[in-house]
């Protein structure tokens, strides 16, 4: 007997039902282009924003190591679920939402099951998963708007697709996607006309079906701490305006920004932030002015001690770098302008420069890098934007959708007039996504150095515009063309409220029926 229990406790469990965590992205999008297509898959960066919005909702069920199954699940108020709507304006074109105050349905959007493994009844557990989840937030029950894919091949017999739907409930026709959910304990209460008009199949309807919560209480409002509980109450930020000046040494360049980090920490901020390109300082040790093509090869020389050296200041400073930009050379011989960030728990992330300007361009042949992606830190999800980025606002909303609450900008400006407008754009992505966005800036001067001999800053911390924040929606600014450094408190919380009861609702208020940005991954 004690033989026996000893080999059960040695054995793993093949198949495990858990929530799904930001690593995990990647897989679940790759098992929804082998089910789907990669047309109409998920990608990772919806994956990321569903996870980020919610993860309570998010479950994947793997076997052996491998993610073979998925469930996507939001929170949202009964108005909502049972009003027309469409699949992209519920689900936010397939980011998800933050589940709003007077959330009190349960709402499944997704799921998605690896064919090879279709026999282990995987949807049965992520729908019992369902039932666990809308016990626990205390919910009144759950919607799902289901598929009916045999409905095109009964259209003319059913020309009124609820008249199908009955048909199916009453057992006299079969619908393999109805009939599953039928058997779950879900009943039909109407049609929707046009919720994915993709579906051909099901003549572009979908089926809205109800599980009423039989533990529900009588009056259910989702918790806003509950949705808040893996963010902290507020995070303290600090944004570098870092002066560029000669320099004898790459200790030099060492020395002044373990100063400024050393001081960011010393007010226990969070984050600090680093200008765009502030590492072209190294290039005027150089005793002759270099031109362009060799000084761009010359920097990127310094890109592996940069790296080791910022990555050590974040863990023993205790605190998450935003490195500036460092000129990067490529495997295929392209130099790229990336944001590198460094996290205190020791761990390194990079950002390309999307769109480099027309004179990143001529002086130096800097190509435009790929990807937009969040990256998930201990105060929550933030995004990285460098310098021209932030004046197309197609960046900021897909960071935004991921789950990015706080958007660093690091820049790098010659004059007022380009300083300007990226301060302009910056509050504009601020206001419009309900974020805040803290932006640092280069001031100085390189006489030696192509293209960097002027420069104009005023580094700010930009709120929206709404009574929660700031009066002007700036938490703090520095003086222009000074070295220093500013300092704010963020609340999570009045960003978070402020997306779901503001005076204005930017988020809450897209038109998804009229528009949606549309990202292409690599």
């Amino acid at each position: 007997m004690c033989h026996y229990l000893g080999a059960m406790a040695d054995s793993k469990a093949k198949l495990i039902v858990r929530q799904a965590v930001a690593a995990d992205a990647k897989p679940i999008a790759a098992l929804s282009t082998k089910v789907y297509g990669k047309a109409d898959a998920f990608s990772t960066a919806q994956i990321c924003g569903l996870i980020n919005n919610f993860p309570d909702g998010q479950v994947v069920a793997e076997y052996e190591g491998k993610i073979v199954g998925h469930c996507a699940t939001l929170i949202v108020s009964s108005k909502q679920a049972f009003a027309p709507h469409s699949w992209n304006e519920i689900t936010g074109a397939g980011f998800g939402k933050l589940p709003p105050d007077n959330g009190d349905i349960l709402y499944g959007m997704e799921v998605c099951v690896d064919p090879d493994f279709r026999r282990l009844r995987i949807g049965e557990r992520f729908y019992r998963k369902r039932k666990e989840l809308c016990d626990e937030f205390e919910l009144k029950g759950i919607v799902i708007v289901g598929r009916m894919p045999g409905y095109a091949r009964k259209r003319r017999q059913y020309p009124d697709p609820m008249d199908y739907v009955k048909a199916v409930a009453e057992k006299q026709i079969r619908d393999q996607v109805i009939n599953f959910q039928l058997n779950q304990g879900f009943e039909p209460r109407s049609v929707l006309p046009g919720y994915i008009p993709e579906d051909r199949q099901s003549g572009g309807n979908g089926v809205v079906m109800f599980w009423p919560n039989p533990l529900a209480p009588e009056e259910t409002k989702f918790r806003l701490h509950r949705r808040n509980a893996r963010l902290p109450y507020s995070v303290r930020v600090a944004t570098v305006q870092f002066q560029m000046r000669r320099i004898q040494a790459i200790d030099e360049f060492e020395e002044q920004v373990e100063y400024w980090v050393d001081v960011a920490a010393d007010y226990n901020s969070d984050f600090v932030c680093f200008p765009e390109l502030f590492t072209l300082e190294l290039l005027s040790i150089e005793e002759k002015k270099l031109d362009p093509a060799a000084a761009i090869d010359k920097i990127a020389d310094y890109t592996e001690r940069y790296r080791k050296f910022m990555e050590a200041l974040a863990v023993s400073y205790n605190i998450n770098i935003i490195g500036g930009s460092h000129p990067t050379r490529m495997d295929n011989g392209d130099i790229r302008n990336i944001a590198y960030v460094f996290l205190r728990d020791g761990s390194v992330h990079t950002q390309d420069k999307l769109h480099p300007t027309p004179a990143e361009r001529r002086w130096w042949n800097i190509k435009g890098g790929y990807g937009a992606n969040v990256i998930p830190t201990d105060c929550g999800p933030i995004g990285v934007m460098i310098c021209y980025d932030p004046e197309f606002p197609e960046f900021a909303r897909h960071l935004c959708n991921q789950g990015a609450l706080l958007l660093f900008v690091p820049f790098c400006t010659d004059e007022r007039r380009g300083f300007l407008r990226v301060r302009y754009c910056c509050h504009a992505r601020a206001v419009e996504n309900q974020c805040y966005v803290v932006t640092s800036g280069v001031v100085g001067n390189l006489p030696n150095v192509e293209n960097m001999d002027v420069h104009y800053a005023e580094s700010a911390i930009l709120t929206p515009s709404d009574f929660p924040f700031a009066r002007d929606g700036v938490a703090a600014d520095t003086a222009p063309n000074t070295e220093t450094i500013a300092i704010a408190d963020l609340s999570l919380d009045d960003l978070l409220t402020s997306r779901q009861s503001g005076a204005v609702q930017n988020l809450k208020d897209r038109r998804f029926d009229l528009y949606r940005v549309a990202w292409k991954e690599r």
